[in-house]
């Protein structure tokens, strides 16, 4: 496994930073170079494997692609807060190991920057950071991940470990968008309830997502990671959120190959499938959370198999040697308003591409894998 999994990141590393591999969407869209989430996931998984292996070949790599955007004053190319996305705090998140290893002023310019994001970005009537510009009024679970781990590791780094703010907004979701008979998220909320995908009466989408509950799940337990423990009861919530969280995702396990399902909800029924990206998400949290303690050790093996099971059924070798991880569905989302297409339903979310080697899928498989390393 090691060594398969070695030689599949060595492939994805001959990438350039400004047109990577794992990158599918700039690739099919032909997008400018810019700081985003997509790349972020993958960078970050990088950086993990240096911090677990100590090979510098991976902090090498990270620090050639992150100095291709950050620069010597700390602007980010591609960033433009005045956008209010909150996918683009996402790659931020190096930002703060790669200041702590090297101690170059810039990654800290790039950090107040983005920290002045966050303080700018506007909220929905129950306090939660709208999703993006573009999508007023929102709530995304995804969102969630985006933003609350690196607001959560500015606080404890540079501010006074207020997580108030971040703890009410997870308790929000949990609260609003939380089926307490299914034990599932939905994937969005309109606190304005006007959306054509929301319900006219709670504002909530229409279905389960698996990878935007695999967003949420690593965004609990990375929030778990940098929080100050002493601060008991905002970290005690998190934590409680996160188990409740896991222990419903888990009752939607596929027996077979301990996988979930793209809507996970419905694993039997046509043109379903088992979907890697939100597999891995949740893999990683588990295995995450056994080591932090979030979680009893007994599913630390629920963890190992859910990786198992994924790289058995999606990581394929080919004739020539080459590795491809497949089953990564591309993109999903709701609305805008000009873009029905995207309107929550079952059928909708079967119908977005599955494409191979896309960091949403191979970055969290990535983070798992190191959480795997620390075990085996």
């Amino acid at each position: 496994m090691i060594e398969i999994f070695d030689k599949y990141i060595d492939k994805l590393m001959t990438s350039t930073p400004d047109m990577p591999l794992w990158n599918i969407e700039s690739i099919k869209h032909g997008k400018k170079p810019a700081w985003n989430y997509i790349d972020g996931c993958m960078i970050s998984s990088l950086l993990q494997m240096y911090k677990t292996t100590k090979n510098e070949k991976y902090i090498k790599f990270v620090k050639e692609f992150v100095n291709y955007y950050v620069k010597e004053d700390g602007s980010i190319l591609g960033y433009d807060k005045s956008k209010h996305s909150t996918d683009d705090i996402c790659e931020s998140r190096v930002l703060f190991d790669l200041y702590d290893l090297t101690g170059d002023e810039k990654y800290k310019k790039a950090i107040d920057y983005t920290f002045s994001h966050i303080k700018e970005q506007p909220r929905t009537k129950e306090g939660n950071f709208w999703h993006k510009q573009i999508y007023p009024n929102q709530i995304w679970l995804d969102g969630l991940y985006m933003a609350q781990p690196f607001y959560t590791r500015y606080q404890t780094l540079y501010g006074k470990k207020d997580y108030h703010d971040i703890v009410t907004q997870f308790k929000n979701v949990f609260d609003i968008m939380y089926d307490k008979k299914a034990h599932l998220y939905y994937h969005g909320y309109d606190s304005a309830k006007v959306l054509f995908w929301a319900d006219k009466k709670t504002g909530l989408s229409k279905n389960f997502w698996l990878r935007a509950i695999g967003w949420y799940t690593v965004a609990l337990v990375d929030v778990l990671d940098f929080m100050d423990e002493q601060m008991y009861d905002e970290y005690n919530t998190i934590k409680e959120i996160f188990k409740t969280t896991i222990d419903g995702i888990l009752e939607y396990q596929d027996k077979d190959s301990k996988m979930f399902y793209q809507v996970p909800n419905f694993p039997g029924r046509k043109g379903n499938y088992l979907e890697t990206s939100g597999s891995s998400m949740i893999a990683y949290a588990i295995l995450k959370g056994v080591r932090l303690n979030a979680l009893p050790e007994r599913y630390q093996k629920i963890g190992m198999e859910i990786f198992d099971g994924i790289c058995k059924k999606y990581l394929t070798v080919k004739e020539d040697g080459d590795l491809n991880l497949g089953g990564i569905c591309l993109v999903a989302g709701l609305g805008p308003a000009d873009n029905t297409r995207r309107d929550g339903t079952y059928e909708y979310y079967i119908s977005e591409p599955v494409v191979e080697n896309d960091a949403k899928g191979v970055g969290p498989l990535i983070m798992a894998y190191t959480e795997y390393m620390q075990i085996k």
